[in-house]
């Protein structure tokens, strides 16, 4: 798999991502569902967004490697939240993921009225190999 970063500006960098990703010559693309911060046995959490953002992070990685694919690999990464101040100000947790796993991917984030039950925010994945 070959990937271009396309990014005709530099301000993008701060934010952890960039405005557009090419692939090439690839073997398998994984298209993840919204991933929430639901527990293994079907409950949704009800704790704050910073602990809701670490345990949506699992089960995306989960369903990620589950999958034979790496997190690195991600190029297209939504975020939807129902509460974007609460999202902003964490946002560090999902800024500091990107980072350690080298994650390079165009990404969108999208206030919503509501996700399902309890919770704040969701994760969508395009990954490739």
């Amino acid at each position: 798999m070959e990937k271009k970063v396309i990014n005709p500006w530099k301000w993008q960098d701060a934010r952890n991502y960039v405005q557009a990703v090419e692939v090439k010559n690839v073997v398998g693309t994984l298209y993840v569902s919204g991933q929430t911060a639901i527990s293994e046995d079907g409950i949704s959490s009800d704790e704050d967004m910073k602990t809701q953002l670490s345990q949506t992070i699992e089960n995306l990685e989960k369903v990620i490697f589950s999958s034979g694919y790496e997190v690195k690999n991600i190029v297209r990464l939504n975020i939807y939240t129902t509460n974007s101040p609460e999202l902003f100000e964490n946002f560090d947790v999902i800024q500091h993921w990107l980072t350690k796993n080298e994650v390079q991917q165009a990404s969108t984030v999208l206030e919503v009225k509501t996700l399902f039950e309890t919770l704040q925010v969701e994760l969508e994945a395009t990954v490739v190999k």
